[in-house]
């Protein structure tokens, strides 16, 4: 992945808004499902969630910023030195009898051979592994900590209703075993979450698994941020008179009143029935009447006869 700004194409300076919205626009158009003949677009989608994961962290944000971790949430210091450590993270000029001079890190506080057999394969007792590790180094060999195993992932698929409910989902892991999550407040499309532990067995203790949230299409709900949208269906009566009618909501069926004259496109509220947001509270549910005429009905051809609307309804267009 190359730098997390770049993947998303935004600017350094680039807000928390701006971030989400250009994720978002990236993830619908590379999502796995929609690409499912382009393996390309799949590695991608993985590198812009993994970018969206970190900038949206703004802890991880800042460390990368200031240069203390990579891309991938690692940090950045060789053999784990802080940048503000003696030495300035690097080797600096030795003198003859061991020390690093300036006050840097002194040889006895790595044992190079580690090093050597790290990056050449060789074991302890060829050449160069043997010299290294006789040539007073200052006596015990010091060990960095033992690798941890491999992350493993998941995608794990819910509905838009238990998104915007926030509904525990259930998973089996690699192992065989079934594990019930709690979706986080403000998850979505692309949401990642960390258990820890359940990765592969390594040295180091087992590594994490990473769940990414896929949400299902369905039928008649739609997201807008963290609104719900639903077209209801209205006829020609209803819409005219007024009327209460049921429509259907994330949490089940309500009774919504539909005010006399109400023309197609109009759009009620129903507060709280949308998704729960990260900071706290829901948004709402957006219903957009749609009159739906009967096709040839005589009765009602019958009962227009006669009558015309002589309104400029179009004039607002300019036609």
């Amino acid at each position: 992945m190359a730098d997390p700004y770049s993947t998303l194409g935004v600017a350094r300076g680039a807000t928390e808004k701006d971030i989400k919205s250009a994720y978002r626009k990236l993830a619908k158009e590379l999502h796995p499902d929609r690409n499912s003949d382009n393996p390309k677009a799949a590695e991608r989608f993985s590198d812009v969630t993994k970018a969206y994961d970190l900038l949206s962290d703004k802890d991880k944000r800042a460390r990368f910023d200031r240069g203390e971790i990579d891309m991938n949430g690692d940090p950045t210091s060789p053999f784990g030195y802080g940048r503000g450590g003696s030495g300035g993270g690097g080797f600096r000029g030795g003198d003859p009898r061991g020390g690093m001079g300036g006050g840097g890190m002194h040889t006895e506080d790595v044992d190079l051979s580690d090093l050597f057999e790290g990056i050449f394969g060789g074991g302890r007792s060829s050449g160069m592994g043997g010299g290294m590790g006789g040539a007073g180094m200052g006596g015990g060999r010091r060990r960095g900590p033992a690798t941890k195993g491999a992350n493993v992932q998941y995608r794990l698929a819910v509905t838009l209703p238990d998104l915007a409910n926030l509904e525990t989902q259930r998973i089996t892991l690699a192992d065989g075993k079934t594990i019930d999550l709690k979706l986080p407040a403000g998850a979505e499309d692309g949401t990642q979450m960390r258990l820890s532990g359940k990765g592969e067995a390594g040295p180091g203790g087992h590594g994490d698994a990473i769940v990414t949230i896929v949400e299902k299409p369905h039928p008649i709900f739609r997201r807008d941020d963290d609104a719900v949208r639903i077209d209801l269906p209205v006829t020609l009566d209803e819409a005219v008179n007024g009327a209460k009618v049921k429509v259907p909501t994330v949490e089940g069926p309500v009774m919504l009143t539909i005010a006399p004259g109400s023309s197609s496109g109009r759009v009620l509220r129903l507060k709280g029935r949308g998704f729960t947001r990260k900071a706290g509270g829901r948004g709402d549910q957006l219903v957009t009447l749609v009159i739906d005429l009967p096709e040839n009905d005589p009765d009602l051809k019958a009962r227009l006869d006669g009558w015309q609307d002589s309104r400029s309804v179009r004039a607002k267009l300019g036609v």
